[in-house]
C-alpha cells in the first residue's frame, strides 16, 4: 500500500506563511518523529535525507493568502494540490479534520507514529522556520528568527512599536492588540 503522509506548520502563527507537505516515502528515513518533538538542529538534518528518499509536494500560503482566504480554505486547496501531484493509495492527514477534502484519512497525532506523516511535519516545519528566518533578516526589530511568528509578549511589543510588516496576518486578532490602532511597518533603515 502506497500512503501519502500529510502535515501542516504555521497553522497559528500570527506572521508568516501556512506550509503544507505531502511526503511518500520510497526508503525509509531513520529518526523520522513529530517535527515538534526534535531540535531544529535534527530537522535540519532530516529534511534533505527526507526529499532524498521520497516522492515529496510542498504548498504555502503567505499572510495575505491565509488573510484573504482563511485558514480552511488554504488547507483545502493544500490537500487538494498535494492529491494531485502524489499518487498513492492512501492519504492521512495529521489531524481531526479533512477540511471537506475527499478521499483523504485524519488520524490526531499521526505525526508521532506514521513515518511518512512525520516527514510531512519536518519538511512543512524546516520550510516555514527557514521563511521566518529570512524575515528576520528583512525586518530585524521583531526577532522572527527567535519566535517563528507566533505571538510572543516580545512580538506582540515589536508590532506595538514597529507595526505590521507584510508578512503579518492582520485578520488574527489578538488580545493584547484589540482595540488598538496598528500602523504599518516603514524601515527606518537607510536604503542603499
Amino acid at each position: 500500500m502506497t500512503l501519502c503522509g500529510i502535515d501542516e506548520a504555521g497553522r497559528g502563527p500570527i506572521a508568516g506563511s501556512l506550509v503544507v507537505a505531502g511526503v511518500l516515502l520510497n526508503n525509509p528515513v531513520e529518526g523520522l518523529m513529530d517535527s515538534k518533538s526534535i531540535s531544529e538542529k535534527r530537522r535540519e538534518l532530516l529534511y534533505p535525507q527526507i526529499i532524498q528518499n521520497a516522492i515529496y509536494h510542498i504548498v504555502s500560503f503567505p499572510a495575505h493568502a491565509v488573510d484573504e482566504l482563511g485558514i480552511s480554505e488554504c488547507m483545502s486547496i493544500a490537500l487538494h494540490e498535494i492529491q494531485e501531484h502524489i499518487s498513492a493509495e492512501t492519504y492521512l492527514f495529521d489531524g481531526n479534520t479533512d477540511f471537506g477534502v475527499s478521499g483523504l484519512e485524519t488520524l490526531v497525532k499521526a505525526d508521532a507514529t506514521v513515518a511518512e506523516v512525520s516527514a510531512a511535519s519536518i519538511l512543512a516545519k524546516v520550510t516555514h522556520d527557514r521563511e521566518m528566518i529570512e524575515f528576520s533578516k528583512l525586518y530585524p526589530e521583531y526577532a522572527f528568527e527567535k519566535h517563528k511568528g507566533y505571538g510572543t509578549k516580545a512580538h506582540v511589543e515589536a508590532i506595538l512599536e514597529h507595526g505590521y510588516t507584510p508578512e503579518h496576518r492582520r485578520s488574527f486578532q489578538l488580545k493584547a492588540l484589540k482595540g488598538v490602532e496598528i500602523k504599518t511597518y516603514t524601515s527606518n533603515r537607510a536604503v542603499s
